[in-house]
């Protein structure tokens, strides 16, 4: 079974290659974004357009509640099933996103490995000759009391990684664990959009100040008003988290908008991070013409 990733930084344009891919080889695009998965979260999520779904099935989208729980494993599962019916009808499936953890959990299967920081492992190994293995032990009973019950109160190695994937990923190590799976079996070509970072910065800000042309305002109101609040994981995220201050008129329009822009920088710092450290992945210029990037990417599959 043959399987094209395309992943990248938010705002590099994998949207758009994604749709000319699948028309231009016979695919479909599955999703690898773990906030379009959330139904009523369109333009802050920057979903694709009803336009552009009549143009190529999509799959993985609008598929919980804003207030329903939905991890990385269960990504995992749903998403192998979508690669596979793709591929069972004879088409390609295409995986498209920016999230780098559900594509670990989608194709490594042990996907808490991927989760590393050498930087904040080396600060935990300093901060345990200060203060005492003990010390990181009594912080990881705090936040995974299932792990630290399993580690012993001076085994540093196992007490720096579960802190390391906790910090890394905002999910106990215990819950990882829980969720690991095989990995999806396949022949995966894993091609990667980058982008100098100041233009890519650029596309940001465009796209920011896009979606609140579009109506990302009203699309948090209207999730408030059905109910849904700023406490839900799935609404503390870049887009939604920086709206909810000026709602409540404790910020301007312009400052909001100045934050949204910042976060995102951010995030698609962090997302560039993840993505440098895959060794699969082949890079390509996102200024490139779409038409240029589809026939590359159709040589590489073969």
């Amino acid at each position: 079974m043959k399987v094209l990733v395309l992943a990248g930084p938010t705002a590099v344009g994998k949207t758009k290659l994604g749709i000319a891919l699948a028309e231009a080889l016979g695919g479909e695009v599955v999703s690898a974004d773990s906030r379009q998965v959330y139904k009523y979260m369109d333009i802050g999520t920057a979903k694709p357009t009803p336009e552009q779904r009549a143009r190529v099935p999509h799959h993985m989208i609008d598929l919980v509640l804003p207030d329903e729980y939905f991890s990385a494993g269960r990504y995992a599962s749903l998403a192998a099933e979508a690669v596979k019916d793709v591929a069972r009808r004879g088409k390609l499936p295409i995986v498209v996103g920016g999230s780098g953890l559900y594509l670990s959990a989608l194709f490594d299967g042990l996907f808490e490995e991927k989760a590393k920081d050498p930087a904040l492992r080396r600060a935990l190994r300093e901060r345990a000759e200060r203060e005492g293995t003990e010390a990181l032990h009594r912080e990881l009973a705090e936040v995974d009391p299932e792990a630290a019950s399993r580690i012993h109160p001076r085994d540093l190695q196992r007490i720096v990684r579960a802190l390391e994937v906790y910090r890394t990923t905002g999910r106990p190590i215990s819950e990882w664990q829980k969720e690991r799976r095989p990995p999806l079996e396949a022949d995966v070509l894993w091609v990667g959009l980058n982008l100098d970072r100041r233009k890519l910065y650029r596309r940001i800000d465009l796209r920011v100040e896009d979606m609140f042309r579009r109506g990302l305002v009203e699309e948090v109101r209207a999730l408030l008003e059905m109910g849904y609040g700023p406490e839900l994981p799935a609404l503390k995220t870049v887009g939604y988290k920086e709206v909810f201050p000026y709602l409540q008129g404790r910020r301007s329009m312009e400052e909001t908008i100045a934050q949204v822009k910042t976060d995102t920088h951010s995030y698609a710092r962090r997302q560039l991070i993840w993505f440098r450290r895959d060794p699969r992945i082949r890079w390509l210029d996102a200024e490139m013409e779409t038409q240029d990037l589809v026939r590359m990417i159709s040589a590489l599959l073969g």
